[in-house]
């Protein structure tokens, strides 16, 4: 009679073997891990390709293709706040427009593109517009745009992440997004904000 040890049942080598092989899905992944976490501006710049690609084919005019960017943006927009809420451990909804577009400024853009955009401006002509310039938007730089579509900005699609941005942290407004060339940075992008005329008033109370 054998002294091995008795072997174990199929069922339970199929079950661990299952236990040790299953890989976390992302949705279990701790979001504070991948913070700093960096996409090669390769992929980042494919992806977008294929995106800007998937909405030419399903729209009609630059300014229906500029409209289907910048609602991919507010999608995306709308996420990234909620993210960065969670990890910057926000205590405070900021209740003035300066501090709440110096957010987007900064930490906003950091977490997008690895770095803080180039300036902020508030418009001298109109009470209600403000400015974000990217000298050299790293989406778009190396996205060739055809002849028959050189109107076309797909920063349009930042715009969108912005708006969506500002009307999450209760700052409608309409953003859009303009090639303004300046010195060196032929592809210089100012993302306008104009704000709703509630913001105004809220922040004339506010004073």
């Amino acid at each position: 009679m054998s002294d091995l040890p008795p072997r174990p049942s199929m069922q339970s080598s199929i079950y661990s073997d299952h236990r040790i092989n299953r890989a976390k899905s992302i949705l279990e992944k701790n979001l504070n891990k991948s913070k700093g976490a960096e996409v090669s501006l390769s992929a980042q710049t494919f992806l977008f390709s294929e995106m800007l690609q998937y909405a030419q084919k399903r729209v009609n005019g630059i300014q229906d293709l500029e409209r289907k960017l910048n609602e991919f943006g507010y999608r995306v927009g709308s996420r990234v706040l909620e993210l960065l809420a969670w990890r910057e451990k926000v205590a405070k909804r900021e209740i003035k427009v300066i501090n709440v577009l110096y957010f987007i400024h900064s930490t906003v853009w950091k977490a997008l593109f690895g770095k803080q955009a180039d300036s902020l401006e508030k418009s001298t002509e109109n009470e209600d517009e403000y400015m974000i310039s990217d000298n050299e938007p790293v989406l778009t730089r190396y996205i060739s745009v055809p002849k028959e579509l050189s109107q076309l900005n797909c920063n349009a699609f930042v715009a969108g992440i912005v708006e969506a941005v500002l009307d999450g942290c209760q700052f409608p407004a309409r953003v859009t997004a303009h090639t303004v060339p300046q010195g060196g940075f032929p592809q210089r992008t100012t993302i306008l904000i104009k704000l709703d005329q509630d913001v105004l008033d809220r922040e004339e109370l506010l004073k």
